[in-house]
């Protein structure tokens, strides 16, 4: 793979790690390097990220199943199997979705491949999640969204790169707040709660060194991104956990998921 104008190949990005391990090939030595290491360093963590994947499926399936139309996907990541629109529009060919990402990889990626049905709309925007007015005040957003009815806002594996002092719960009540009423909040986040202490504190040496950020957060921190929402059974759960089984039942439960239905 040639790298795009702009792009340095050797610095790695979260989409191509996640890109690396659900098998894609959208991805540089530097993102394969990174994704080994972390591979080698935490047990189950490949098999982690293709259970969120699934998790991404079910929920946007059940909220499509129970009404929504409209999904606003933060952090898309590369184009994969079962993206948010082709999950949706398989239950209403209506559905509108906006794709937001910061790489331009993604972005070229998404546009040349997230085509919409007829029926529906998709929209990709380059931005990023810490500035929330940039997203929700983009015209491509509101021409495709429409902030009067429901919207499902999609936040999956995306807070764990959002470092404390960027204040990754102010960011997601700020979105939540342009929701109305009868929205919902689906997320997914890295967590060290589910893992034995060994294993976490292995996993923090062998990130710590690593370009790319990510930050492991409790269950407690985790809830409170799902203030002013109801949480859907089976609550927040281990990603496997999420309703319907999962592609890798025994693998070290790294990730926490939820959806949050808005008052």
């Amino acid at each position: 793979m040639s790298a795009p104008h702009g792009i340095n190949p050797n610095i790695p990005h979260s989409a191509r790690v996640y890109d690396y391990w659900l098998g894609g090939k959208d991805n540089f030595e530097a993102d394969r390097r990174v994704a080994e290491q972390t591979m080698a360093a935490v047990p189950g963590v490949r098999e982690s990220a293709r259970n969120n994947r699934a998790f991404l499926g079910r929920a946007v399936r059940h909220l499509a199943g129970l009404g929504v139309r409209q999904f606003l996907d933060l952090g898309t990541g590369i184009p994969s199997q079962g993206n948010t629109h082709e999950v949706a529009q398989a239950v209403a060919p209506e559905s509108r979705v906006v794709y937001v990402d910061n790489d331009p990889i993604v972005m070229a990626h998404a546009r040349a491949l997230l085509t919409s049905t007829p029926e529906g709309r998709t929209a990709y925007i380059e931005a990023d999640v810490r500035e929330p007015q940039s997203i929700l005040e983009h015209p491509d957003v509101l021409a495709t969204l429409d902030f009067t009815q429901p919207i499902a806002l999609v936040m999956v594996a995306i807070l764990m790169h959002i470092p404390d002092e960027d204040d990754p719960e102010r960011l997601v009540k700020t979105y939540a707040q342009a929701l109305p009423s009868g929205s919902y909040l689906v997320l997914s986040h890295l967590t060290l709660d589910l893992v034995p202490p060994q294993v976490a504190a292995d996993y923090l040496e062998a990130t710590r060194p690593q370009a790319m950020h990510r930050t492991p957060r409790s269950g407690e921190r985790i809830l409170r991104y799902f203030d002013g929402f109801d949480l859907v059974e089976p609550g927040l759960v281990a990603v496997s956990k999420w309703r319907d089984e999962p592609l890798f039942p025994d693998e070290a439960a790294w990730m926490y998921a939820g959806v949050g239905h808005k008052r």
